[in-house]
């Protein structure tokens, strides 16, 4: 990173819980949560911490648990989707931030669609990078549920994380195509580190489909790329259905990792988007 950002760390469930942090202590820059999704970690925001840092946000990205510095939990319920929403929030209250923007990408929007639905006091504004709101993603139809065959595939336990690792057609390197493969290999190598990003799917997946989530009421961006292989623009623009505070959508070219790939372009929306959350 071109700016000196400090990785930190903080104990909750009995756990310790890596983030980094743009600017430790600074109680006057507004702050901004960046939550990652699979199989990313904070650092996949080091472009858009350069760019809001230097515009006067804090920017707070932390490592979900078991991805990342962060501990790995024994039990499959610890990583329930609400269970990290309120390690999100007990970094917040450790940190003295009432409120924040929320920006989440992959299961990460997931995570930042439910901060702001169940914790509407919390949130000055909200934005979603390809993953629109739970309910609007369940409801996407087939288009969306074959496109998104892989989320059955990281289920098999046991299986999926072996092949994932490996250089096989069903294998990060070759299906998913991260634009830092190199590098996310050779961090889900390490013991256990794999399985525990996979149980974000395994822990939540039942949840989200069956369950209706509530409508944030803070402003909302939502951003898809139309190169991206896994998710329907529709399950995106219906989310305007899904909100009831102000509602704004852009179209970005690109793939799914948008913060890696259209960093620029993001950059630009997102200080757009914060400052009219003010």
């Amino acid at each position: 990173m071109s700016i000196e950002t400090s990785r930190l760390g903080f104990e909750h469930r009995g756990l310790s819980l890596s983030y980094l942090d743009s600017a430790p202590g600074d109680a006057e820059r507004p702050a901004v949560l960046l939550l990652h999704g699979f199989p990313d970690e904070a650092t996949l925001w080091s472009q858009q911490i350069t760019a809001l840092h230097a515009a006067g946000y804090r920017c707070i990205a932390p490592d979900t648990v078991g991805c990342g510095e962060s501990d790995i939990a024994p039990r499959l319920r610890d990583y329930r989707a609400l269970a990290i929403v309120g390690d999100h929030l007990a970094l917040l209250d450790r940190l003295g931030i009432a409120r924040v923007h929320v920006v989440g990408h992959d299961w990460g929007a997931v995570l930042a669609w439910l901060l702001a639905g169940h914790f509407p006091h919390r949130v000055r504004s909200l934005a979603a990078l390809g993953v629109g709101h739970p309910t609007a993603y369940a409801r996407a139809g087939l288009e969306q549920k074959l496109l998104g065959w892989y989320t059955y595939y990281f289920l098999l336990a046991g299986i999926s994380d072996r092949l994932l690792q490996g250089d096989n057609v069903l294998s990060l390197t070759r299906y998913f195509q991260h634009p830092r493969k190199a590098q996310v290999l050779q961090r889900l190598r390490r013991p256990g580190r794999m399985t525990a990003a996979l149980r974000i799917y395994r822990a939540n997946v039942a949840t989200i489909l069956l369950q209706r989530q509530p409508k944030p009421s803070a402003p909302t961006l939502g951003i898809w790329a139309e190169g991206d292989r896994f998710l329907v623009e529709s399950q995106m623009t219906r989310s305007e259905d899904w909100v009831t505070g102000p509602w704004r959508y852009e179209r970005f070219p690109g793939d799914h990792w948008t913060p890696i790939g259209e960093a620029a372009r993001l950059n630009a929306a997102l200080l757009d988007h914060l400052r009219q959350g003010a």
